[in-house]
């Protein structure tokens, strides 16, 4: 009985987190976002950073759409002349990605940098996007990394998650400096990601919600 009752409070307490959770997110054509996005004031600052998203600690790589793989097979050696020795020496003995189908990931080489980054002096740069950037290359990189801070859980509902790491710091400060906000420094990668009318009605959802906070704070100003 003991027993029963614990597992009946153990799932009520995992159905009223994820309600809360749910709660706190908004929707935009069946794509759960987290409420805190519409406000956050971002704009990468490479200088500040040195490409840190690229070489976080932690030993996994960049999430890898099943789709993906063949961009990346048959963009890899473009990239290969200008990849680190060691990392080109980890792709030879492991690949250019592992996992199993629906959760692949780039590697990393000792457990930080993804091997498919190049560095320009102290800055480490996405070899794909230089070569892109350079239009040399058709593929930028994977959807993961150009959604970057942003981020996708799959699952029967897609969230759309901010992820916060000290190493973007400089980007947020940017982001206040310039009054840029998340939303509009990754139209780019967001209309790639999920098309024009959605990224449309993402934004105008955004500027929704941005106006009533600021609503709200004006009158809470005028109390």
């Amino acid at each position: 009985m003991y027993a029963s009752r614990q597992r009946l409070s153990s799932l009520w307490i995992f159905r009223y987190t994820i309600y809360k959770r749910i709660e706190r997110m908004f929707e935009i054509h069946q794509s759960i976002i987290e409420d805190q996005i519409p406000q956050i004031k971002f704009a990468c600052d490479i200088s500040g950073c040195k490409g840190a998203c690229c070489t976080i600690a932690g030993g996994t790589g960049a999430p890898l759409l099943d789709e993906e793989l063949t961009c990346l097979i048959e963009s890899y050696p473009a990239v290969e002349s200008i990849l680190p020795d060691d990392h080109k020496e980890l792709i030879n003995r492991k690949g250019l990605y592992e996992g199993h189908p629906g959760s692949y990931t780039t590697l990393c080489y000792n457990n930080r940098a993804c091997v498919f980054v190049t560095y320009d002096t102290s800055i480490a740069r996405c070899a794909f996007e230089k070569l892109y950037l350079e239009g040399k290359l058709n593929w930028r990189k994977p959807i993961s990394c150009h959604l970057f801070p942003i981020r996708i859980n799959y699952g029967l509902i897609r969230q759309l998650r901010f992820e916060r790491i000290s190493e973007c710091n400089p980007a947020l400060l940017r982001g206040e400096k310039e009054h840029t906000f998340l939303s509009d420094f990754l139209k780019e990668s967001l209309i790639r990601a999920f098309g024009s009318t959605w990224f449309r009605d993402f934004q105008n959802e955004c500027t929704r919600q941005r106006e009533i906070i600021e609503r709200q704070k004006s009158i809470a100003e005028a109390v």
